[in-house]
């Protein structure tokens, strides 16, 4: 058991330090590019007005290891602080970014429980203590150190691959041209449920992750797998694959751009949504050096599937809510020209891979665990494989590539489903009283 504990102790340490690496790194690229990296965006947070919606999701993580009575205390001093920060800001005139009035209280209230368990907190209660801040800030950072490795992969891959995965796409029907008609014909209420839905993944997740989470304070200690575990390993790993395939998608690559970024003076031709491109050799193609390369692989189709996945053993509601999540997202990244469906292909095996290599670290490596991550890994090697070198060849007989993708999809589902299955704990049967002699 010591050993155990021990083994544990050297992982959390290890990734910690592997954790600030990532972050130091990310803070010195991001600089070289003239843009505060993920260090610095979260201390600006302390003074200046930050976005509230992550450092309040962040905060109510937090307080899953909290009582009710600090809870209170906690979201009572944290809507005070940002009550004075308000006031300051009205009464200097200070200037703040669009959406950005408050957040800074729920900053200082992670920090300052951060301070109260290392100075009034002993064993078993500090650690816990901290392990609620860790989160609550991993998620704050998570979103900043996103945000940076956008800014990355836009500045090092002048270059996008957009025409080869436009053609590998011809194999499932282009349906990002498609659904694209399709939300433009529901325009505007379609337009506007799809961009909620799209925009606040995070909530979603935050929603689902605080049910995962409701008995920690209870319990004292924190179940040995949940959504944010997966959620920030999608996060972590996704950006590394931007960068081995730069993709910014048919809305930039095949239209006018969107959210202030590219433009048809970029676009290969403006076809998107209404006119298919063409079957034609692909070749890279320059874009400009703004707009994210973050299409491959779709990662909100990977976190709205680990919300789908985590979300099946929840109520009825939260069951609902999660498929109707998954549905929506899957339809705004295709019908708003941010992926085409081999994107989003990808992200699903994506997913599924890493959640099964959490729940194999979590409950021990074992022959299914092993099989199931290898061949997730394989198929998903396999398809950037496909999507890089045989495009013309999955655009020109679309009636063999398109099964096989989806093929290839559905093998990892089922071998996902199919393993869990097994290690899911079975209720042993009742036992039955034996039969008792009447008495003469």
């Amino acid at each position: 058991m010591a050993a155990c504990r021990q083994r544990r102790a050297v992982l959390w340490a290890v990734a910690g330090v592997a954790a600030l690496g990532i972050l130091i790194t990310l803070e010195i690229s991001a600089r070289r590019y003239g843009q505060p990296g993920p260090i610095t965006d979260q201390l600006n947070g302390l003074v200046f007005a930050p976005k509230p919606g992550p450092l309040y999701g962040g905060m109510a993580l937090m307080m899953v290891v909290l009582t009710w009575r600090q809870r209170f205390i906690a979201a009572g001093v944290a809507i005070g602080i940002d009550t004075v920060f308000v006031l300051v800001r009205w009464e200097v005139g200070a200037r703040t970014p669009d959406g950005h009035f408050f957040g800074n209280g729920a900053l200082w209230v992670m920090l300052g429980c951060a301070v109260i368990a290392v100075t009034r907190r002993t064993g078993a209660e500090r650690v816990l203590l901290l392990k609620g801040v860790g989160l609550g800030l991993l998620l704050v950072a998570g979103r900043k150190t996103g945000d940076t490795w956008l800014l990355i992969t836009a500045k090092t891959r002048p270059a996008v691959l957009d025409q080869y995965v436009a053609t590998a796409d011809h194999a499932l029907g282009n349906p990002s041209w498609l659904m694209g008609r399709i939300v433009n014909a529901t325009d505007p209420i379609g337009t506007h449920l799809l961009h909620l839905v799209y925009a606040q993944l995070a909530v979603a997740a935050v929603v689902v992750a605080l049910y995962q989470l409701r008995n920690v304070a209870v319990e004292r200690r924190f179940p040995r797998h949940h959504l944010v575990r997966t959620f920030l390993v999608i996060g972590l790993l996704g950006p590394a694959v931007y960068m081995i395939f730069p993709v910014v998608g048919p809305v930039f690559a095949y239209g006018p751009g969107a959210s202030g970024t590219g433009g048809v003076q970029w676009a290969v031709a403006n076809l998107w949504p209404d006119t298919p491109p063409t079957i034609n050799t692909p070749h890279p193609v320059s874009y400009d050096g703004i707009t994210p390369r973050n299409c491959m692989p779709s990662l909100h189709t990977a976190w709205a599937t680990a919300i789908f996945i985590h979300s099946r053993k929840a109520p009825r509601i939260l069951r609902f809510a999660g498929t109707f999540w998954l549905i929506a997202t899957l339809s705004a990244t295709l019908g708003f020209g941010y992926h085409y469906g081999v994107d989003l292909v990808a992200g699903v095996v994506f997913a599924l891979t890493i959640e099964a290599t959490l729940r194999s670290l979590d409950r021990g490596w074992d022959r299914a665990g092993i099989q199931l991550v290898s061949y997730g890994s394989t198929v998903f090697a396999a398809l950037l494989v496909s999507y890089r070198w045989l495009p013309m060849e999955m655009a020109g007989h679309p009636w063999v590539f398109g099964p096989l993708l989806l093929l290839a999809l559905a093998s990892v589902i089922y071998g996902y489903v199919r393993t869990t299955e097994l290690w899911e704990p079975t209720a042993a049967p009742a036992r039955q009283p034996e039969p008792q002699l009447e008495p003469v």
